[in-house]
């Protein structure tokens, strides 16, 4: 079938779903796309523990010396780590909406519910 290519990963989703709520002005949804968007790069990093013994700097405490000695390999997630990450960031979105319902805030519950919604519907694309 002509014009079929494989579906796109989950970052490039959320960033697409992102340029359509910051043109639709939706800042519930512009909010969880860039948080998960973050969890899911934080998730990448690397432990900067993990470093070899001996690489640091004799002139500043916690660098390395050397060209290029501090550059680290991101972690690789998967999508369905990708996935999960997106997922939590929506289920703690809902848990925050429904303490925020219980304290009497329908709009602020509101518009995390339209946020976790946005992050659901960027998934099922």
């Amino acid at each position: 079938m002509a014009g079929v290519g494989p579906p796109d990963d989950i970052r490039t989703r959320l960033r697409r779903a992102l340029g359509v709520a910051l043109k639709a002005r939706d800042a519930g949804a512009v909010s969880a796309l860039r948080s998960a968007m973050s969890a899911i790069g934080n998730a990448e990093a690397v432990d900067p523990v993990s470093r070899p013994a001996g690489t640091g700097s004799a002139h500043f405490a916690g660098t390395m010396a050397g060209l290029g000695a501090g550059e680290a390999q991101r972690r690789q997630l998967t999508e369905a780590d990708a996935d999960a990450i997106v997922r939590q960031e929506a289920a703690e979105r809902e848990a925050a909406a429904s303490e925020y319902e219980r304290g009497g805030r329908a709009a602020e519950a509101a518009r995390l519910r339209d946020g976790a919604r946005a992050l659901i519907a960027a998934l099922e694309r």
